[in-house]
């Protein structure tokens, strides 16, 4: 019985974890091999309970940067990006626009890996993350951070390296629920469970010729979260942040945890039901995009296969060579919960600090495609 089905799930979050419960699809639908639609799904069973679902994404074209008009605005008062990124330092980083084509379809996961499903790979195999060994820390949120309002020139910094906190327990000031997008978590943690993931799925012969599980290439993460379109609009639904409101988790008006404060800074001006961290795909359709793809902005920040250039994303999968570079940035794009609305653009990317590091505004999310 083949697993691989062009049939679309339900989009409602009231399976929790994507627990795979009888939906009606017809289990022998569309294969790899038979050129899937555009909407074709996948549910990736992990273990008798837990399920991760991937999306077919086509071929297709996009534009990559962003226009001058973007990158100012993104440092304006409504953007709000001028302290945090330097004053229009890290939106050089764009690049121009300029058009780029992913010439392979690929799945992508319909949301950020979570908690519940990163578990079941770490109790599977005793895998200890970077956080989690010896002498390792994760960036996580301060409790003592005091905000700075007004004008001070100074962005507020409530983030520090913790030595006991990990995907486990975050510190984000909330309790964990196993729908949270797994944090915490670098770049070799993540490739670890793409590899983890790979390997379980062709032993059990459900994995198709010449695919692999892997962290998306900047390209392909690009023009999956733009859902489809093919202008250089700020976000995957255009340029209007009016239209924000229901669809992703950025700083917002919410009260920070044991708190009657709000992020101080730029803000969305309402609320979007989260100080912190969300569930995944918690805004529903209005949460997705043109592909089916939810939290593609705000959220977490998401990893990318790629090593970052400062001079902006490539086509082809981008690597620095080890023996030129002490230090190997990984690529993360998309945006975090802690974000003005200027850093949770379509063109916004950073690069990591090396891929060791982990912060409990990072995640992740898979992509099954040919070896990059």
């Amino acid at each position: 019985m083949n697993a691989w089905s062009g049939c679309l799930t339900p989009s409602s979050l009231t399976v929790l974890l994507f627990v795979i419960i009888g939906n009606g699809c017809d289990k022998d639908g569309i294969a790899y091999a038979e050129n899937p639609v555009q909407g074709a799904t996948k549910q990736v069973r992990l273990d008798s309970r837990v399920s991760l679902e991937v999306v077919f994404i086509p071929p297709g074209e996009f534009m990559m940067g962003s226009t001058a008009a973007e990158k100012q605005w993104a440092v304006r008062q409504d953007g709000g990006a001028k302290f945090s990124s330097g004053g229009g330092v890290r939106e050089s980083y764009e690049g121009e626009p300029r058009p780029m084509r992913v010439k392979d379809g690929f799945w992508m996961g319909r949301t950020e890996v979570t908690v519940a499903q990163f578990r079941v790979f770490a109790d599977t195999t005793g895998f200890v993350t970077d956080a989690e060994k010896p002498g390792g820390t994760t960036m996580c949120f301060d409790t003592t951070w005091v905000p700075q309002h007004g004008n001070s020139g100074k962005p507020p910094h409530p983030w520090v390296d913790m030595e006991d906190k990990s995907w486990r327990n975050p510190n984000h000031g909330v309790i964990q629920q196993d729908n949270f997008p797994v944090v915490c978590v670098s770049y070799n943690d993540m490739k670890a469970f793409c590899a983890w993931l790979t390997e379980k799925e062709r032993n059990a012969g459900s994995l198709p010729d010449g695919l692999i599980y892997r962290l998306p290439t900047e390209a392909e993460w690009a023009y999956a979260c733009r859902g489809g379109r093919h202008d250089s609009s700020y976000f995957w639904w255009g340029n209007d942040l009016n239209d924000t409101k229901g669809r992703l988790n950025i700083s917002a008006i919410d009260f920070l945890p044991d708190r009657d404060e709000v992020w101080p800074g730029a803000k969305l001006p309402w609320s979007d039901g989260f100080a912190m961290v969300s569930p995944v795909d918690c805004y529903g359709e209005r949460g997705r995009n043109g592909f089916g793809l939810a939290d593609m902005l705000g959220g977490v920040w998401e990893f990318t296969l790629d090593h970052f250039d400062p001079k902006g994303g490539h086509k082809d999968v981008h690597y620095v060579d080890a023996e030129l570079r002490t230090v190997l940035s990984p690529v993360c794009r998309g945006g975090n919960y802690y974000d003005v609305p200027g850093n949770a653009r379509c063109a916004v990317r950073l690069g990591i600090y090396g891929v060791t590091y982990s912060d409990s505004r990072d995640g992740f999310r898979i992509c099954l495609g040919i070896p990059r």
